[in-house]
């Protein structure tokens, strides 16, 4: 039995084996992969086997069998396993010849199976067993006895002759076996050369010395091979000569060659050198030339010499190629100058002269990656290096001579030589130093003379080279200093000269190639290189400080070398700080050097080109760091001034830190439009506290004179000459040498430019800087010039602003001396500008500048008299106050200029046009603020001529929002100096706003907010004046306002009564006003909104700070006032914070407020002046005025007289005849009808019942003959609907009426067994639509009245239209959507009425939708929004839904069902109701709708926690029912519902039904449903609370039972269910009792998602469930062997590992053996074939591991006889036998086991 029980299982493994083996060409990857890993893992155990299964389906190739490759990776792993009883030579011949044959036999080149095939060859080339572990094995055989004489000399024997043999025989079969290829052409012969690479590269110490024999076979045929052929065998060549020198590394005492190799190498070497190297392939010479490169070293010496002349060219040839080609080729010159001239044998091989044409080859390829970012990475870069060592080499074997040839390539005119030389030179000098350091003057001399080249390329390797040089000393002296100044020349190459080639071509290469060898890139590298070698030489070379100081500080005041500041003052900073270190004085070495430039001039240039704080590399900020460490240079007390600054951290005194910080962000510096302007007045004042502590009149002079030479470093259109005016002017005002400042100013003059409008401003204000301490000096200058002016010939009036003979146009003349005059005014002194600025404006100057046409001049214009303006207001300040003569003729002026001129042709003249605008609202806004007060006539004038402004367009945006802020500016400053008293004030505010109405009320929406933001910021303007001061208009930049309008005198208003100052309320006409901007506050544009909203604030802020007549005083309630005043400023707040709150709810706040702020006498004015407000531009807008007009009347409309009545209709009605659109006239009707119900005029309601039926009746005629939308002038029915709906008798009547007909329940006919359809006439279906149009109408223009109406029947409303809108989802069901629209449209309109926004917006969501789930979730929400917003009303909404639980129709019934099952959750506070619905939901459990059998079980588990333990015998009772409800939906209930149960539930209530439940949901565990799966198992671990009571015995038995399954479910397909096992599982496993498992739940691969984890984590598992009892495993078991039937592949999968590693793991032999074959015939039959993939390849994977398991495949004998094997592989005669029949032939056999017995 026991060796018929053998067999048996062998026949098995064996036929196991053959499936796995047939599984390597399954279709599917993953199987294929399964099979290959089990194979290689039982490999070990019987590698004989495995390899005939292997062969024996292999037979055919690749045309039987597709994965090829599969096979060949299993075969190689059985070998590598072949221990050396089994390693026959003839065998393993045998499997290589089955490789080879398989390469031979394809002309093609497979990647995958042929390296397969060559890894099997080498796999059987590379075995080498150990022979001492295998003696021992053989020792203990039992047919061999130690003690004999005989069995001793035969291991002897054995061990010392024939294994020996056996080793070297091995690899040399493999190796045999691709030699009988190499007989003759073949196309696998590339293949078999690859092989013998990849082993020499495997195994070189194995290869090597078989080199000899690889030769012998190799070269017969080099001679026939191809071309196409030869790459290969080179590479071949190539990867054995590497594994030679990998030989001698390892071995270097045994030299692998002897004479016949060397011969062999050397022929092949010749052949190489004169054949192949010549052949016109590319890949044939390069890979050639590769081989070559690793042979160089093998050959003798004297071959080598003589191949020189012809493999060095053609080395030569491919350094040319391309990078890819040029690396190779380049790594083998390497390798042959190393073998030729540095060889240990011999002196070099070449003389330099030979040497040459590698160089001269060499070198102009070295130059095309000179330049190259060190860190770029590239085949470029490779290839430059690989040349660089070539050129080493060479200088390692001929130093001097080398250094000699490059300097004197640098000499030559080729530019690429020079390049290459100095790129060389650069990367030689640090290696070859000292061999060179003879060579240092010629190198500094060649260096010299190429600073002046002109090439780009030269220049980039010069610069590297410089700082290599500087690096090792060969720099110093003059020489140095010129390669400084080289670097210095180069880093001023400035961005405007990278984008102007013209100016590169003059100012930095000037030979005629420029257009052609330019390159913009490679300037800017340029640059970049030299700037940062320039920090290199002051930072990181102590040499370089002797040459760099002080001679640095001569690079800074040259024109061509401005933009190198930045980099030289980082040098010179960087050199202070270090002599500074090393407490070296500065001041020394200053006085000591001769060579530093004039202070003076250091300083002047170093203040002016601060002028640009955004350029490039922080020049501002090295400037003022480098000013602070050169303070020696200057006066004493200014260099303390700076150093107490920033050397001691003293108390800030200077501009430094501030200008500092203002430009430490530059991205924040740009968001500053005015910038510039700011950072040049900062320099100023820089210059000027500098200046006042200097305290020396001489080097103050000095200065000036420094300042008057740099003219010429600065372009005339530049920014810095401006400032250089300025600074020149600032000077000026310290010094008291009026000749000299004369001097200067004519200086200035002539160096300047008028056509140039920013250095004729900049001379203007250096001018205006002067005459603060010279005002006579500067208007006599200025008066000289005007004299002049009308002379006849204008050069004598140019000659003292031009330095040529041109003549400036006129308007810049003009121009140049109105800013002039405006500057000297501006900064005059206060005590003599009166008489100064009077008689100029008296001599009527001014007058003859207004003429000029140019935009630029008159901006210049318009400036200098908003200068003379401030210079009043500056003065008044000063407490010098006067009033300015001709003041309004100033204004004419400035109006006049502002105006557009026909026949400027400037392409740009709009933008200049606008800016000219701006300044001129500026302008005017000045001298409106000046004494006199402004006349009536003259605001009217500019007010006329810049109202038009706000009709401009948005672009361009920067332009036009500065003109309207100076636009706003002018009206507030209007409003200031106009009127006498409060009233005439008031009337001022009133005219400025009733011309701004046009633009609040626009159609354009940027001209409604300009409107909205002037109106808010002149309204906060009168708001200082009522309190008695000026404030700021806002957001806006204000002005300065001349005090003398708010200081005492004759017309000071403080004696005056308060009643006489301050306007009264009435004079506000706050009822026009509200109208006017009350529908701004609903305006489409949220600014506008806001603004508005500030408005009626400040308006009613005001009116509540004023006084009151007394004919209303009384009329209003203050304590109300402010409440609402306070309320509606908590708006205001709520708008500035919040934009996205509800616009409509801001508005009828707003709304509230203004009701109650209003006065009776300004509600009236308001309605009367209602029509505009109602036909406003903006339909939302008109829309929001109309709802506001009916809330007025509605809250206080009981206060209008019949007069007020009627005047307010008489608007309402003009309003509905100007309106187009219906709907704003309906509500404008609808208006009217509340003004008259207000009134107490009601109308008849006498059988109101009878007429609703009528008034219904027609309206569902209409409905159904006409179309209702388009019927002329409106439905009069709809009319009609309002008036009852606003009527205080019928309202209520009307609405009753309208529920009787949604709550009458229509006929229901059943269908055969699908849903009910509804039998209705399409007459009933309009009678339907017309109730909804009804309460359409109801809810929505019901008004005040209808909605309490709603209020009283909230419950039957709601309840009426959920069961409606139950029964209308039915019909929609069938297609009939109309009237569900109908109702839903209703339905929101009672949202609205109601006020309940979140469930209008519920519906608006989801209330199409037809299916029934989506539609009960919508009731469902609608009652859940009810019950939070109106918990009172669920009592009676509740008791009408529990009576049409027993409606007929089914829709209704769930309906109600569905409100219900919502609704008790918040019935709490109702234990009667609570009762009732619990008993009415138990009593519908049974429903013939699944629909409503679920909603009520769901109603029954959201019973409120506080009464659920009352009730939870009946909800688990009705659970445990409905789990085995024969509807799917209503079991996927219930479970969910058992979850939600669970955590209210206690130990007694679930223990009687524990067991039961546990059962119903077992059988839930296999649905097919995921939903229902994932919850069945949640369920199932939430029951794990309740498994220690009286139930635990039976409950772990239901756990055991589950268990399986559970682990199976553990990696289901869907992750819902995973996720759910995973958390049963980890609430189970305290309760199993097994060891270790916790643990195993806390890793990681129990969460993962990844298979393999999930794996792993069976493995672990089933360890520990091993150590069971014996029945529990077997119950396991059992439970997994059914799982192989799952309806799910990945379930069945899971079976299979799980059943797998059971087996494999139980210690229990016996009691395994049963299911052992029942699962292994399984695994091999079915499952192998199984349709799914995943199931294949776990099937292989459990092969795999059950056989590595039972030592199966140990007593296989290989079908490989050792007397026959030969015959039967040969010839492909297939001995597969069946499993039974060596079953049969095995039955007589002992087995393993009875030997071992």
């Amino acid at each position: 039995m026991a060796s018929s029980s053998a067999a048996a299982a062998s026949a098995a493994a064996l036929e196991a084996v053959q499936v796995l083996v047939a599984s390597l060409a399954d279709d599917s990857p993953l199987a294929r992969d399964a099979a290959l890993a089990a194979l290689r893992e039982i490999a070990p155990l019987n590698p004989l086997v495995v390899l005939d299964c292997c062969a024996t389906i292999s037979r055919g190739g690749r045309r039987r069998f597709g994965n090829m490759a599969g096979i060949f990776l299993v075969m190689a792993a059985a070998v590598r396993a072949l221990d050396r009883w089994d390693a026959e030579r003839e065998f393993l011949r045998k499997i290589a010849k089955t490789a080879t044959a398989e390469i031979v036999s394809s002309k093609e080149f497979n990647v995958d199976w042929q390296r397969a095939a060559a890894s099997l060859l080498v796999a059987i080339g590379s075995h080498d067993p150990d022979l001492k572990e295998d003696l021992h094995a053989k020792e203990t055989l039992s047919v061999l006895d130690d003690h004999h004489k005989e069995v001793a000399l035969f291991m002897e024997v054995l061990e010392y002759i024939v294994l020996p043999v056996l080793i070297i025989s091995v690899p040399c079969l493999m190796m045999e076996e691709i030699f009988l290829y190499f007989s003759g052409p073949t196309s696998a012969l590339p293949a078999m050369l690859q092989i013998l690479a990849d082993f020499a590269s495997a195994e070189a110490l194995q290869f090597t010395p078989r080199l000899k024999d690889v030769l012998l076979r190799v070269l017969p045929i080099l001679g026939s091979v191809r071309d196409g052929q030869r790459p290969v065998f080179a590479n071949a060549f190539k990867c054995w000569c590497q594994a030679a020198w990998q030989y001698i590394g390892d071995a270097p005492s045994e030299l692998p060659f002897d004479n016949d190799v060397m011969s062999f190498m050397n022929s092949v070497f010749e052949l190489l050198i004169k054949v192949w190297t010549g052949s016109r392939d590319l890949k044939v010479r390069l890979s050639s030339v590769e081989a070559l490169g690793e042979m160089v070293g093998l050959v003798t010496r004297s071959q080598l010499k003589a191949a020189l002349p012809r493999i060095i060219p053609t080395m030569l040839d491919l350094c040319k190629k391309d990078h890819d080609v040029a690396f190779i080729a380049s790594h083998s010159l390497r390798s042959l100058l190393n073998a030729a001239l540095l060889s240990e044998s011999g002196p070099p091989l070449l003389e330099f002269e030979e040497l040459t044409v590698i160089l001269v080859t060499l070198l102009p390829l070295a130059s095309s990656n000179s330049g190259k970012d060190e860190h770029y990475v590239s085949k470029g870069l490779k290839t430059y290096n690989e040349l660089q060592h070539c050129f080493l080499v060479i200088g390692l074997a001929y130093p001097e001579d080398l250094c000699m040839f490059l300097l004197n390539k640098c000499r030559s005119k080729d530019e690429a030589s020079i390049v290459g030389a100095l790129s060389t030179i650069k990367h030689l000098l640090p290696r070859l130093l000292e061999s060179w350091h003879t060579k240092q003057a010629p190198l500094v001399e060649i260096v010299k003379s190429l600073l002046e080249d002109q090439s780009l390329g030269i220049r980039m390797a010069l610069a590297e080279l410089i700082v290599v040089m500087a690096s090792h000393c060969y720099l110093s002296g003059h020489p140095a200093e010129l390669a400084v100044e080289f670097l210095v020349r180069h880093s001023a190459i400035t961005d405007e000269d990278l984008n102007d080639p013209s100016t590169l071509k003059n100012e930095y290469f000037q030979d005629r190639r420029f257009e052609m060898k330019i390159s913009l890139a490679g300037l800017s590298e340029l640059r970049a290189v030299c700037e940062k070698g320039l920090l290199l030489l002051a930072i990181t070379i102590p040499e370089m400080e002797l040459v760099l100081w002080p001679f640095i500080l001569k690079l800074i005041i040259p024109k061509k070398y401005t933009g190198a500041v930045a980099t030289v003052c980082k040098c010179i900073t960087e050199l202070c700080r270090h002599k500074i270190s090393q407490t070296n004085p500065l001041y020394t070495e200053f006085n000591a050097s001769n060579e530093i430039p004039n202070p003076e001039d250091l300083f002047a240039r170093l203040v002016v080109l601060l002028h640009n704080p955004l350029a490039r590399g922080q020049l501002a900020t090295q400037i003022l760091t480098v000013l602070c460490y050169l303070g020696p240079l200057f006066p004493r007390n200014l260099s303390l001034f700076w150093q107490d600054e920033f050397l001691y951290g003293k108390e800030i005194i200077s501009e430094v830190p501030k200008m500092k910080a203002y430009i430490s962000d530059p991205e924040d510096l740009k968001q500053d439009s005015m910038y510039q302007e700011i950072w040049d007045n900062m320099i100023i004042n820089f210059l000027a506290e500098s200046l006042d502590v200097v305290n020396d009149t001489e080097w103050v002079i000095s200065l000036g004179d420094a300042f008057a030479r740099q003219y010429d470093l600065y372009n005339i259109s530049d920014g810095h000459s401006a400032l250089l005016h300025r600074c020149l002017g600032m000077l000026l005002q310290k010094v008291d040498d009026r000749i000299y400042v004369r001097e200067k100013i004519d200086w200035m003059c002539r160096h300047s430019s008028m056509s140039i409008p920013i250095n004729r401003l900049g001379l203007a204000q250096g001018i205006g800087l002067v005459a603060a301490s010279h005002l006579d000096t500067v208007l006599e200058k200025l008066k000289n010039i005007l004299d002049n002016a009308g002379q006849s010939a204008f050069q004598r009036l140019l000659s003292f602003f031009s330095l040529g003979a041109k003549v400036d146009d006129v308007d810049d003349t003009y121009a140049a001396l109105a800013l002039m005059y405006g500057y000297a005014a501006r900064y005059a002194p206060s005590t003599v500008i009166e008489a100064r600025i009077n008689a100029l404006v008296g001599s009527n100057m001014l007058g003859r500048l207004l003429h000029v046409q140019h935009p630029t001049a008159k901006q210049a214009v318009i400036t200098a008299i908003d200068l003379l303006g401030r210079a009043v207001i500056n003065a008044a300040e000063m407490g010098i106050s006067f009033p300015l003569k001709r003041r309004d003729q100033l204004l004419e002026y400035v109006l006049t200029l502002m105006g557009r001129d026909q026949n400027n042709d400037l392409t740009d003249f709009s933008t200049e046009l606008l800016h000219t605008q701006s300044l001129a609202l500026s302008a005017c806004t000045t001298l409106v603020s000046l004494e006199p007060r402004l006349p009536m006539e003259t605001r009217n004038r500019v007010m006329k001529a810049t109202l038009g402004f706000f009709a401009l367009p948005t672009e361009p945006s920067s332009i036009v929002e500065s003109l309207i802020t100076n636009l706003i500016i002018l009206l507030g400053a209007i409003l200031l100096t106009s009127g006498e008293d409060g009233r005439s004030r008031a009337e001022q505010l009133l005219h400025i706003l009733r011309q701004l109405d046009p633009y609040v009320s626009s159609s354009v929406e940027h001209q409604r907010r300009r409107g909205c933001i002037a109106v808010q910021e002149v309204l906060i303007k009168f708001r200082s004046l009522c309190s008695g001061g000026f404030g700021v208009l806002g957001s806006y930049a204000t002005f300065t306002m001349n005090k003398q309008i708010d200081q005492g005198g004759p017309r000071s208003l403080s004696s005056l009564p308060s009643a006489f100052v301050l306007p009264n309320r009435d004079s506000l006409s706050l009822g026009e006003r509200t109208m006017a901007y009350l529908p701004r506050c609903a305006d489409t544009d949220a600014e506008v909104r806001k603004v508005a909203i500030q408005i009626l604030a400040l308006f009613f802020n005001i009116s509540l700070s004023l006084p009151k007549q007394k004919t209303y005083t009384n009329d209003i309630d203050l304590e109300s006032s402010y409440s609402a005043l306070s309320s509606l400023e908590d708006i205001v707040s709520v708008v500035r914070r919040d934009a996205s709150v509800d616009q409509t709810e801001v508005f009828h706040r707003v709304v509230s407020s203004v009701c109650i702020l209003l006065s009776k006498e300004e509600l009236v004015v308001l309605l009367h002046s209602c029509t505009l407000a109602a036909c406003d531009k903006v339909k939302q807008s008109a829309d929001a005025s109309i709802q506001a007009i009916i809330m007025l009347i509605s809250r206080r409309g009981k206060e209008l007289r019949e007069a007020d009545v009627s005047r307010t209709t008489q608007s309402l009605l003009s309003s509905a005849v100007s309106l187009t659109d219906k709907d704003s006239r309906h509500e404008v009707l609808n208006a009217v009808s509340i003004v008259y119900v207000t009134d107490h005029r009601s109308a008849e309601s006498t059988n109101h019942i009878v007429v609703f039926d009528e008034v219904l009746s027609v309206a569902g005629r209409d409905i159904c003959t006409k179309d209702i939308p388009r019927i002329h002038g409106g439905w009069a029915i709809q009319d009609v609907f309002y008036a009852f709906s606003q009527h205080n008798v019928l309202a209520l009547l009307f609405l009753e009426y309208i529920l009787s007909i949604i709550h009458k329940e229509p006929v229901a006919i059943n269908d055969s067994e699908k849903a009910e359809n509804y039998l209705e006439s399409s007459a009933d279906d309009c009678i339907i639509q017309a109730t909804m149009f009804a309460l359409n109408a109801f809810m929505r223009g019901g008004g005040k009245i209808g909605k309490q109406a709603v209020e009283q029947s909230y419950s039957s409303v709601l309840s009426g239209l959920i069961l409606k809108l139950g029964s209308l989802h039915g019909l929609a069901e069938l297609g009939r959507n109309e009237l569900l629209r109908s109702l839903l449209i209703a339905f929101q309109s009672f949202c609205e009425c109601v006020g309940d926004v979140e469930m209008g917006k519920i519906l608006a969501r989801d209330g199409e939708q037809t299916e029934k789930e989506k539609w009960i979730d919508l009731i469902q929400e609608v009652a859940c929004s009810s019950s939070v917003k109106r918990p009172k009303e669920v009592l009676p909404t509740c008791l009408i839904l529990s009576k049409a639980l027993n409606r007929n129709q089914r829709a209704e019934r769930e309906a109600a069902a569905a409100a219900l099952s919502e609704f008790i959750r918040h019935s709490e506070k109702e234990p009667t109701l609570l009762e009732q619905m619990v008993e009415e939901l138990c009593q519908h459990v049974s429903d013939d709708s699944p629909t409503v059998r679920s909603l009520c079980l769901r109603g029954l588990v959201q019973i409120p926690e506080d009464h659920m333990l009352k009730y939870i015998q009946q909800v688990l009772g009705v659970i445990l029912a409905l789990l085995e409800d024969p509807n799917e939906f209503v079991q996927l209930t219930a479970v969910q519902c058992l979850l939600t149960v669970l955590s209210a539930s206690e130990q007694d209530a679930v223990d009687p039904i524990l067991i039961n439940l546990l059962i119903r949901l077992r059988n839930l565990q296999v649905s097919m449903n995921t939903k229902m799966r994932s919850n069945a198992f949640a369920a199932y671990g939430a029951l794990s609370a309740y498994g220690l009571g009286s139930q635990r015995v039976a409950f772990l038995e239901q756990i055991h039972a589950t268990l399986p399954r559970l682990i199976l479910h553990l990696h289901d397909d869907d992750l819902s269910v995973r996720l759910a096992c995973r958390n049963t599982f980890q609430l189970l496993a305290p309760l199993m009792e097994i060891d270790n498992l916790s643990s195993l739940l806390s890793k990681q691969y129990f969460t993962s998602d990844r298979r393999s984890d999930y794996e792993d984590f069976i493995r672990d598992l089933t360890r520990q469930l091993c150590r069971l009892s014996p029945a529990r495993v077997d119950s396991y078991l059992e439970s997994a062997i059914q799982a192989f039937e799952a309806p799910w592949p990945v379930v069945r999968a899971n079976a299979i590992c799980l059943v797998s590693c059971v087996l494999s793991f139980s210690d229990d032999q016996r009691f395994i053996a049963p299911y052992f074959s029942q699962v292994f015939a399984m695994l091999v039959g079915r499952m192998s074939q199984s349709p799914d993939a995943v199931v294949r390849a776990a099937a292989s994977s459990a092969l795999g591991t059950l056989i590595k398991r039972s030592n199966m495949l140990k007593s296989l004998t290989s079908r490989f006889d050792r007397v026959d094997s030969s015959q039967s592989f040969q010839y492909g005669e297939s001995h597969t036998k069946t499993s039974s029949e060596l079953q049969e032939e095995t039955s007589g056999k002992p087995n393993d086991a009875q030997l071992e017995q």
